[in-house]
């Protein structure tokens, strides 16, 4: 069974990133292209409860600014959930949901530290902090006098 559920657009550069990192550290995912598989009112509305309608909401994207002016403002949470569920473009990607409760908005280094850790106890160096790597590493400061 999948740890995570991965929901974005298969032609967004960020979610393109995304599923490569999660494969190369072998993490188990699904993803769900929004525009190809829609999304329910109900599941919006379950991680706008979790994560924040405010943090899901794109106002940057196309489809936001494409809205009519009466649409995007006096937002409420049931009005932004409506408005994403009706046009699931306007969901920030990557959103990571593994169950019901534990929801991940965008690739920041806090989220891919969260998601990233459920391949450390199959693969062990990977779970390894580069910093902590790097601080294994003696650098020796070579003299004019030793060339």
């Amino acid at each position: 069974m999948p740890a995570f559920e991965v929901y974005g657009l298969k032609s967004c550069d960020t979610c393109k990133r995304v599923r490569k990192e999660l494969d190369a550290a072998e993490v188990p995912y699904t993803f769900h292209d929004l525009r190809d598989d829609g999304v329910t009112m109900a599941q919006v509305a379950g991680w706008a409860k979790s994560a924040g309608w405010e943090a899901m909401l794109n106002r940057s994207s196309t489809t936001w600014r494409a809205l009519p002016g009466a649409q995007r403002t006096g937002l409420t949470e049931t009005k932004a959930v409506a408005l994403m569920a009706a046009n699931p473009a306007l969901i920030k990607r990557p959103l990571i949901a593994k169950g019901p409760t534990e929801v991940y908005v965008g690739w920041t280094d806090a989220v891919k530290a969260k998601v990233l850790s459920v391949s450390s106890a199959r693969n062990p160096i990977r779970a390894v902090p580069a910093s902590a790597a790097l601080s294994d590493i003696r650098l020796r400061r070579h003299s004019k006098s030793e060339h």
